[in-house]
């Protein structure tokens, strides 16, 4: 029956738009008192629902956490090798991840820190999952090092050093960068571009 497909879709939609609104409010709240200070009853306020109506959309705190951070170090791959795919150069490939690796986040900062600082909080299933995704985000990065190296346009004695002190730097961005700070993310992703490239010894032109 229509009458019934329209409100079959409304139910949908409406169980979406619950489930973004406990997102956001876990986000909020995770960035601000950290994952396990923050009650259900936070996020469930925040989101403007019952505590209770958080359980028939997640099973627990934790599997809000799971989707925060799932989510963000899928966008942060996507991310990573959409800057590689730009150019078969790894000068530029280098330059063009740590730019928007930086500027990611710069930009996202609340959900970046959630996502890199609150590895522990995940159940062991879960964090086996995510940190699947985080060797894939450093092996994107090595490859290109090591395609540098290669090439004799890096100088870098040790590649998986180096790729872990790349990684690391655009990941601390979101520890200290500020909304109201001197730094647009713009201009932290430019800086960065140039630091990378320093830091392999690059002799790209």
């Amino acid at each position: 029956m229509p009458g019934a497909t329209r409100g079959r879709a409304n139910t949908d939609a409406d169980s979406g738009d619950a489930r973004a609104r406990l997102v956001a409010a876990a986000v909020e709240f995770f960035a601000r008192k950290g994952f396990h200070a923050t009650t259900t009853r936070d996020i469930a306020t925040a989101a403007h629902m019952s505590p209770a109506a958080l359980y028939v959309h997640h099973p627990s705190k934790e599997d809000l956490l799971y989707i925060i951070s799932r989510d963000g170090h899928q966008q942060t791959l996507r991310l990573v090798r959409g800057a590689v795919a730009v150019s078969p150069d790894p000068a530029v490939q280098l330059a063009t991840i740590a730019d928007r690796f930086a500027e990611h986040h710069a930009t996202h900062h609340e959900t970046a820190r959630i996502v890199n600082y609150e590895l522990t909080a995940l159940s062991p299933d879960h964090l086996e999952e995510i940190t699947a995704v985080r060797r894939a985000i450093e092996a994107e990065v090595r490859a290109v090092v090591e395609r540098g190296v290669a090439a004799g346009i890096f100088d870098t004695p040790d590649i998986a050093m180096t790729t872990m002190a790349l990684l690391s730097l655009g990941v601390d961005v979101s520890r200290w960068y500020r909304d109201d700070g001197t730094w647009t993310p713009e201009r932290i992703g430019t800086y960065y571009r140039s630091l990378a490239l320093r830091i392999v010894g690059s002799r790209a032109s």
